[in-house]
């Protein structure tokens, strides 16, 4: 296990910004009326573009300088250990939370951790007031709803973030996996959906489902091979990526990267601009915006 990294400032947590793009603002946005301690804290306000086709699409991780975002499974897949449990990365993952009216996560997210909501109270439970205050001013329902993607429908349903009946619970899954998830015995706070018709869930089939819950907004917090499968079919908008100053290496398969399952050849990569540079203390925490116009490539 990585121990937490010594941090002096702590207690006043707030973000250095060392440069932002003047192109960061666009007509149609979302994040405006945010408090005024969630902006002293995050060095000025958090705005997200809207796009007028579908939901915009945004994707928050901490990685390794080389890269790695999970260094095993269970409890060293989570983002902690990478950020030696950077308060301030905790911060930034809540205020995502705040503006999304969906949070995307993978049934491998799920299974890694052991008592955690993704809600933004959750990780920052003393700024639940003003986060509140927030998502009212929006318009936002108290807490955004939480997606698991899971093709097979193994799920640990008895996980506390299954459980809350605070927070509304969708299941992203196949026909086969609906099945075992009835016949396991949801619970009552859980709703199931059978997304497409085959043995795999594709990028355009989860983002239509998140468009029918009425988002707006979708943050994905993982893992790596559902980022993959958003950036294969161009979905992904907005990548929130905070770079955490340590080197860990990789052998095998257990240390995953940022994306994985993907392989893009050199013709078709994607680039991106850079929009926005933070720090505290040795932590960056970077924002890119999807460069060049991408169609998606599924129907």
């Amino acid at each position: 296990m990585i121990a937490a990294e010594s941090n002096p400032t702590e207690t006043s947590p707030s973000l250095d910004v060392l440069w932002e793009s003047p192109q960061l603002e666009s007509k149609s946005s979302r994040g405006a009326d945010m408090p005024h301690e969630l902006v002293r804290r995050h060095g000025g306000a958090l705005l997200i573009p809207l796009r007028p086709d579908r939901p915009t699409v945004i994707a928050n991780f901490v990685s390794t300088i080389d890269g790695i975002v999970a260094l095993g499974s269970g409890d060293l897949s989570g983002g902690g250990v990478i950020s030696g449990f950077h308060e301030p990365d905790r911060f930034v993952m809540a205020l995502l939370r705040a503006v999304a009216d969906v949070v995307l996560i993978g049934a491998g997210t799920l299974r890694g951790s052991t008592n955690h909501r993704w809600t933004p109270d959750h990780v920052q439970p003393e700024l639940a007031p003003a986060l509140a205050e927030w998502r009212r001013a929006m318009g936002l329902a108290p807490q955004p709803t939480t997606v698991i993607v899971t093709a097979s429908g193994e799920l640990p349903l008895r996980h506390p973030g299954l459980n809350d009946p605070a927070v509304p619970i969708v299941i992203a899954t196949t026909p086969a996996g609906a099945e075992r998830l009835r016949a396991d015995g949801i619970g009552a706070t859980l709703s199931v959906q059978s997304v497409g018709d085959g043995s795999q869930l594709r990028g355009g089939e989860i983002l239509g489902l998140a468009a029918g819950l009425g988002a707006r907004v979708v943050l994905s917090e993982g893992g790596p091979h559902l980022l993959g499968e958003l950036v294969r079919v161009g979905l992904l908008d907005e990548l929130f990526l905070t770079l955490a100053p340590q080197i860990v290496g990789r052998t095998g398969d257990e240390r995953l990267g940022l994306v994985e399952g993907l392989a893009l050849p050199p013709a078709d990569t994607r680039w991106h601009d850079l929009v926005s540079v933070r720090r505290s203390t040795n932590h960056l925490f970077l924002r890119y915006r999807r460069g060049e116009r991408l169609e998606t490539r599924e129907s």
